[in-house]
């Protein structure tokens, strides 16, 4: 499943991450949050340096993982889970440190939950875009196509693909093949920033991204691809095979599967 590693707690960004089934929040966020420190790094280094000091194990809670930070770049940052997030709240004197923690408890216990039932996060995934106003149609491509993403992430996490640049690299080369554009250049063409560019992508676009996805994972399966070079070449190879249906279409149609338009675009156009 596809997870926001963002989340918002009073209109203000709290990153986090999977790690070892569990959400894990970055700490300098949650003091940023709570403090409304001007240097939130700096709040939590004075604050982890009293706890050492004192000799609370709160700081045994916490991992360096990596986050994407401000620059785009993932950094390692001091995260915790839930329990851990929960001890350090406790240090902090802060009015909002209530109400965080209440919070905090829906958020992991909601995670929980999708753990022992993960069609819970699919429904709730389903019902989000509901509330966006995409139609039952789209939402039912959309959610396959997320199943099907996951199952090729799996395949490269399992036969050598390890940092994110790695899956950016592999994404890019069935994009290209697929549509003739990287994800950076289409959402561009699209007119998008940080939106995720499936999002604003209509029936066809996703069903060849579905199409290019598929192919590669089988081929790896077939191949019993290692190491990210060979990954890279079933990629293109997975990604040709969408990008000929689609130029086969496109002859077909007369027109162009690659769109200018978004989600923005096409609300607009089923208004009018």
């Amino acid at each position: 499943m596809e997870y926001n590693h963002i989340i918002l707690f009073k209109g203000k960004n709290i990153r986090r991450t999977l790690y070892e089934k569990e959400w894990y929040f970055s700490v300098v966020d949650v003091c940023g949050v709570l403090t409304d420190s001007p240097d939130a790094g700096a709040y939590w280094r004075k604050l982890k340096q009293r706890l050492k000091e004192e000799g609370s194990k709160v700081v045994t809670f916490c991992h360096g993982l990596k986050l994407e930070a401000e620059d785009g770049k993932m950094r390692e940052t001091d995260c915790a889970s839930t329990e851990g997030i929960f001890r350090i709240v406790q240090s902090i004197p802060s009015p909002k440190a209530e109400p965080f923690k209440r919070w905090l408890a829906k958020v992991g216990y909601e995670r929980m939950q999708e753990i022992e039932n993960p069609e819970l996060a699919t429904k709730r995934t389903r019902m989000l875009y509901k509330l966006k106003g995409y139609p039952d149609d789209w939402i039912e491509k959309r959610m396959r196509g997320i199943a099907i993403r996951e199952e090729l992430t799996d395949e490269w996490k399992n036969r050598g693909a390890e940092e994110k640049r790695d899956y950016e690299i592999l994404t890019a080369e069935i994009s290209k093949a697929t549509f003739g554009v990287t994800p950076e250049e289409y959402k561009n063409l699209k007119g998008l920033d940080k939106e995720n560019l499936r999002d604003h992508m209509d029936d066809f676009e996703l069903i060849f991204t579905m199409l290019g996805e598929r192919s590669t994972t089988e081929i790896h399966r077939t191949e019993n691809s290692k190491g990210v070079n060979k990954l890279k070449e079933d990629a293109k190879i997975g990604g040709d095979i969408a990008g000929g249906a689609r130029k086969q279409l496109e002859k077909k149609l007369n027109k162009s599967i690659v769109s200018e338009k978004n989600f923005k675009d096409l609300n607009e156009k089923k208004r009018l």
